[in-house]
């Protein structure tokens, strides 16, 4: 084993601490670091106080909505292959718009990423089983986050004019979306308990604002776009034939 040279020290080993952050002591660096922290917090509050304002008069309810020929359901995850309580909800109001003749056709748009995922046909079977007929149901398998549906819903299948249903944590999001995509369009925000996943949704709200400014800013296109669908413009057609059985 080799030995150290006679009379040269052995260096010790150096250890490294992590020093916690030291706020300024002056009076003019706390107010330079104050502004700091207030301009942070106003540019992260931004995106949804665009949010709020450029959908403020585009909110309705179930029983006021105006006449649309077609309902947009976004998806909420399944539970078991079957729609979560979130979204059953939505599907819920879809049923009670379409039974009240306020819509005509219902495009459900969710994920379907995989074999063993498939939020729409979910979605169809929710429905059929709560009065929608199936012909009067267009599917969308890759509406993989809200972005992706509203310009889907535009390109793909020649919407432009919509009720999109969703939470209320959510509705402005979808509308704000929708809006810039090019579908005219009116909210109704499903009310749901107040629970951990209702306010963890409303936490996430703050930061999907951010993304959702950017995304209508820039107009990206969507993670999968493909050919133009013929499902809408067929579904309305099968509403208008009067021998077409409910």
């Amino acid at each position: 084993m080799d030995r150290p040279e006679e009379g040269r020290p052995i260096r010790p080993t150096r250890r490294f601490t992590l020093r916690r952050p030291r706020l300024p002591r002056t009076r003019a660096g706390q107010r330079r670091l104050l502004r700091g922290v207030v301009a942070v917090c106003v540019l992260a509050l931004l995106p949804a106080t665009w949010l709020r304002l450029s959908t403020g008069d585009r909110l309705r309810t179930v029983a006021d909505v105006p006449h649309t020929e077609v309902a947009v359901v976004f998806g909420a995850g399944l539970w078991d292959g079957e729609p979560s309580p979130y979204l059953a909800h939505r599907l819920d109001a879809a049923a009670e718009l379409y039974r009240a003749g306020r819509v005509r056709v219902v495009l459900v748009t969710g994920d379907n990423s995989r074999e063993d995922y498939d939020e729409p046909d979910a979605m169809r079977a929710y429905l059929t089983r709560h009065g929608v007929p199936d012909t009067r149901i267009v599917s969308d398998y890759a509406g993989f986050d809200t972005w992706d549906s509203c310009v889907r819903a535009r390109k793909i299948f020649g919407v432009d004019r919509a009720v999109l249903i969703s939470q209320g944590f959510h509705i402005r999001r979808a509308v704000a979306l929708c809006e810039a995509a090019g579908v005219t369009s009116y909210g109704v925000g499903v009310d749901d308990r107040h629970d951990v996943t209702w306010y963890y949704g409303g936490a996430r709200e703050v930061l999907a604002a951010g993304k959702a400014a950017l995304d209508a800013a820039l107009r990206p296109d969507p993670h999968f776009l493909g050919p133009e669908e013929p499902g809408v413009r067929r579904a309305l057609a099968d509403a208008e034939d009067p021998g077409t059985p409910d």
